[in-house]
């Protein structure tokens, strides 16, 4: 026990130089070209510094009455309020979850059972996140109907589609704010005053867009809204949920009174305190982000259809997140690709990352009227403000070098020269 205390009190005097070793370690200069933001983000090394001390010192329950706990309390309420200023919402409408798929689990939930005596029907899209469309069939299971509506060549959900499907018995609209294949913006103002409009409930999947594009709940009519931290620089395994209080959560976890008595378990402090700061940081640095992005995304674009044969843009030039750029490339096979990318340093894919390597073709790409075969050979190239012009070259270079390989290879390829 004494040899244990001694070690810790040691720990403590050299806190500073382990805080300045983990900076030193994220911010390292990698070999690598990291293109896979939409899979997950670099943590920001200020938001990890913030979570240290509720690892170490500040580590009190925080539902304690003590001071230790009453100090990772308030951390908690500063993130919540945080979250809450960024998105023009309340407190006490954002709640702590375990990341964007459990959100989405707890939205309908909730919307299912305040809306119960309205009916039992669901609009959603064909190109939702897995989170999504398992738990609509989940529902499905338990007697509810699920009307999923198509989009278009470019990945949009009309409004006029959406309002086509609303029945009486519609209870709820869930149509996510940005597609994490192909990038694509959807009009999520236009069906959040349609729904409003109707009386029915408006939950939106915004793991990909918060952070990266400025959301105000009030202004776009949005009831439920799903986040996760790790999709704007901060940690894994933490996200929250807005619901608007006129909606009123339902119990998510039976246990305690954490999350106003509606998810019980002891908060995850570090996580939650890390993804508070993350999203201060993201909403500081929106613009500037968004500025560069667009410009490295868009040079990118221009140069993998010029130089790559026979390479088509997935999702619309315009109304797309600001770094994403995916691709269909004609006689190769994504995984290869991918493969090969990595053994050149690069980190890619070939469509989300909670499928890849199952070996249907991508849902989203075949709903917008791609062919297996055209699916199936998806480049999905995802950025942020880190990457430069340079390593946009490179990545050209080496994504040209190894179609032509591997069309070369197959021989599945016809030049159209």
């Amino acid at each position: 026990m004494e040899t244990a205390a001694k070690c810790y009190i040691g720990f403590r005097g050299k806190r500073n130089t382990v805080i300045k070793g983990i900076r030193g370690h994220i911010g390292a200069e990698k070999k690598m070209i990291y293109l896979d933001n939409a899979a997950t983000t670099k943590p920001n090394p200020k938001a990890v510094e913030a979570m240290l001390p509720y690892l170490y010192d500040a580590y009190g329950n925080p539902s304690a009455v003590y001071s230790l706990g009453a100090g990772a309390r308030k951390a908690l309420n500063q993130a919540r309020r945080t979250i809450a200023e960024s998105l023009n919402a309340g407190p006490e409408e954002i709640f702590f979850t375990s990341g964007g798929t459990e959100s989405d689990n707890w939205a309908f939930q909730i919307a299912l059972k305040r809306m119960e005596k309205k009916g039992r029907h669901i609009i959603t899209t064909k190109i939702e996140h897995h989170g999504i469309l398992h738990t609509c069939k989940a529902w499905e299971r338990q007697g509810y109907e699920v009307t999923y509506l198509d989009v278009d060549g470019e990945g949009f959900v009309s409004p006029e589609s959406v309002e086509a499907a609303i029945r009486p018995d519609t209870v709820l609209v869930s149509i996510m704010f940005a597609n994490n294949e192909v990038g694509t913006i959807e009009p999520i103002a236009e069906i959040g005053k349609l729904t409003r409009e109707k009386g029915i409930l408006f939950h939106t999947d915004a793991v990909q867009a918060y952070g990266h594009l400025p959301i105000d709940v009030e202004a776009l009519g949005i009831d439920l809204l799903s986040a996760s931290g790790h999709k704007f620089n901060g940690p894994k395994g933490v996200g929250f949920l807005y619901v608007r209080a006129s909606v009123k959560p339902v119990t998510m976890l039976q246990g305690g009174a954490q999350e106003s008595g509606y998810r019980g378990g002891t908060e995850n402090v570090p996580g939650i305190v890390g993804m508070g700061k993350a999203a201060e940081l993201a909403m500081d640095t929106m613009e500037e982000r968004r500025e560069k992005e667009t410009m490295l995304r868009d040079y990118l674009i221009r140069r993998m259809l010029a130089e790559v044969e026979s390479c088509r843009l997935s999702g619309p030039r315009e109304n797309r997140l600001p770094g994403h750029a995916s691709f269909v490339i004609p006689g190769i096979e994504g995984e290869s690709l991918l493969i090969l990318l990595d053994m050149k340093g690069i980190c890619a894919s070939s469509g989300s990352a909670c499928t890849t390597g199952a070996p249907e073709p991508s849902h989203v790409l075949t709903a917008m009227g791609k062919s297996e075969a055209e699916a199936k050979g998806s480049l999905r190239l995802t950025l942020c403000a880190e990457n430069t012009m340079e390593e946009m070259d490179t990545v050209v270079a080496a994504v040209k070098e190894i179609v032509q390989r591997l069309r070369s290879m197959t021989g599945m390829y016809r030049s159209r020269d």
